[in-house]
């Protein structure tokens, strides 16, 4: 038997690696009360927070799976770890030296851990590289290379970039020397195995190092330096016990807390891309690893934004505005479903990414580039229909029964018919009834065996508007009813809400429950004496499914981050106003694309002023809002 570690080696990891510390790298954990906290499972699919942590006991465990423990089994789960392998791991980055049960002079576990072998080697190799980026001669061609795309050495360093120099046994002797063996090295993904025996994976390329959430490498991207050599432009790290690129997101490890902290991601597709949105101050970019995003990054980043819908949550995608980049954006679009969050699309219409456009036009570029993301949903649309010259009734029918599918994948009915209607102006029909019809055709084709959603179905109140179902898992929905729960629950700190109108509201049992609310005296009427103030708005209710949703919302907690005050009350109300900004923002936009600006400058020149005073507003909440004010 191999070395054990010894039982009060154990207790200190337990001692030194706060549970919450540990599982924040994986996971973004919010306040749940009583001195837990509470997340979206890592171990199994969901969207509604079940998995629990209690820093005072060290443990976890998640109501949906079952599934819980200590810090240790936590990280044996999430990493596919045995017990001794997740003990070295916790011990290394609490900076604890473990001792081990000598058995008979034979070699302990550390010289056996596997894991934790080669991800030493990738630490060794990328002080190897960064050495030969700022310190070797060769290096030179490295960093001009890097100069030249507007990266200085400061952003190099920041980011761990390196450089391979030529040869063919550089990294592998530097590696030997150190102790570790070819077969780690080939096993790794550093080093290749030739007739010969092991020579260097990288040669004369820049290298970005790859991280895990955690900050450890686990492999690296290259870029070839010299066009006429052999080998592909870019090459990746090869799949390793430690490597697996469709669960990976280059940047994750810089990006977590400022995504976690602003509910937004985005998702670039070159590391180079990564580098110029962080330079440029939209510090959530990340990207995926020689891989498309598939369903395994989707489920990381929503536990990075913790089902954020009702909190504002963004995801968008920022691709080339080439024909790849326009393929890589509409396989993304398959993926919108999976998110709770709004996913946006921002392509930029001259075709630079975001690394081009950092070079070219600077900063303030990327940051443009960001804030005009359209709607997955009309990025796709538009996609589809901007195959058709649409100047026929024949060319404009083919459009709808091209485009009418993609209306019919959207789960929300509300959101569905907004979509729908867009659709029938962008095409030009002039007949919302027909469109609708046509989309709710082809729902009924899906059928609901084809529904990803389907038990989670819309939830009708008793004498609502059945065009418009009450689903409570909207996202919209959501957040709106966040609003009037701290309203009826706080109103001492609702400042503002008296200033809501209809307008700011999506479905007709909100846009009731507000008229309610104002016909009493709006929130300032309820600073004298609340509970009696609740039970005028009871008692005035014109129905039973009014009454039955006010008595839901006084009832329900009102979920929020950390302790409830001025600014987190202001943060939910600024949310409702944010979106209510973003749906008159789209509706401009796309009337704005149906008007022709020789034929009818007037109304263009109207409309677009209109537009141009909306997105200040839209800018000056978002200064208040985080300002604090």
């Amino acid at each position: 038997m191999a070395g054990r570690i010894k039982d009060e080696d154990i207790a200190l990891v337990r001692e030194r690696a706060p549970i919450a510390d540990v599982v924040g790298e994986y996971l973004q954990l919010r306040n749940a009360g009583g001195g837990s906290l509470k997340g979206l499972c890592p171990f199994h699919d969901e969207k509604s927070p079940s998995f629990n942590v209690t820093p005072s006991k060290n443990l976890w465990y998640c109501f949906g799976c079952s599934e819980g423990g200590d810090v240790i089994s936590f990280v044996q789960q999430i990493d596919s770890l045995s017990f001794t392998e997740a003990v070295e791991s916790l011990a290394r980055q609490s900076g604890i030296q473990l001792r081990y049960e000598s058995s008979e002079g034979r070699s302990t576990r550390r010289d056996e851990n596997k894991r934790q072998r080669l991800l030493d080697a990738h630490k060794a190799a990328a002080e190897f590289y960064a050495h030969h980026l700022f310190r070797s001669a060769e290096g030179v061609v490295a960093r001009r290379f890097l100069d030249d795309r507007g990266f200085a050495g400061s952003h190099a360093e920041h980011f761990g970039l390196g450089y391979a120099p030529p040869g063919w046994e550089n990294l592998v002797g530097h590696l030997r020397r150190k102790g570790f063996s070819d077969q780690e090295l080939v096993e790794g993904g550093l080093a290749s195995q030739g007739r010969r025996g092991a020579y260097d994976r990288f040669r004369n390329r820049v290298l970005w190092p790859i991280r895990e959430v955690t900050g450890e490498v686990v492999g690296f991207g290259a870029r070839k330096l010299n066009p006429d050599e052999d080998g592909p432009k870019y090459l990746n790290s090869p799949e390793s016990p430690i490597f697996h690129k469709g669960r990976i997101l280059y940047g994750l490890d810089l990006a977590k807390r400022h995504i976690s902290r602003e509910g937004k991601a985005i998702v670039v597709e070159g590391y180079t891309d990564v580098m110029a949105c962080h330079l440029a101050g939209e510090n959530t970019a990340i990207a995926t690893c020689g891989t498309s995003f598939g369903e395994d990054h989707v489920k990381i980043l929503r536990r990075m934004l913790l089902g954020r819908s009702n909190q504002g949550g963004k995801v968008v995608f920022t691709f080339d505005g080439d024909k790849a980049g326009q393929k890589a954006a509409a396989r993304a679009f398959s993926e919108e479903h999976a998110f709770s969050s709004e996913t946006y699309v921002a392509i930029q219409p001259d075709g630079l990414d975001p690394g081009d456009l950092w070079l070219q036009q600077g900063a303030r570029s990327i940051t443009d580039l960001v804030e005009n993301a359209v709607p997955m949903y009309e990025f796709k649309i538009k996609d589809v229909i901007d195959n058709y010259d649409l100047e026929t009734p024949e060319s404009r029918m083919a459009a709808l029964e091209a485009a009418a599918p993609v209306v019919a994948s959207i789960r929300n009915e509300g959101v569905r018919r907004g979509w729908g209607k867009n659709l029938d102006r962008w095409i030009g029909l002039m007949d919302e009834g027909y469109v609708l019809q046509r989309v709710n055709q082809h729902m009924r084709r899906r059928g609901p065996g084809n529904d990803r959603d389907r038990a989670r179905r819309p939830v009708h109140v008793p004498e609502a508007d059945e065009r418009a179902p009450y689903n409570p898992d909207d996202p919209s929905v959501q957040r709106e009813r966040q609003a009037f729960k701290l309203v009826l629950k706080y109103p001492n700190l609702a400042h503002g809400f008296d200033r809501f109108t209809e307008e700011d509201f999506t479905v007709p049992q909100h846009r009731e429950l507000l008229g309610l609310i104002e016909r009493h005296g709006g929130v300032g009427a309820a600073a004298q004496d609340p509970q009696g103030w609740i039970h005028r708005l009871r008692d005035g209710a014109p129905g039973d499914a009014q009454r039955k949703l006010l008595e839901n919302l006084t009832a329900e907690p009102l979920e929020f981050y950390g302790e409830l005050d001025d600014h987190s009350a202001r943060q939910i109300l600024g949310t409702i106003r944010t979106h209510s900004i973003n749906r008159r923002e789209v509706n401009l936009k796309s009337k704005l694309a149906r008007i022709d600006a020789v034929a009818q400058p007037e109304e263009h020149n109207r409309v677009f002023a209109e537009l141009l005073a909306l997105g200040q507003q839209k800018r000056s909440l978002q200064e208040e809002l985080a300002a604090g004010g």
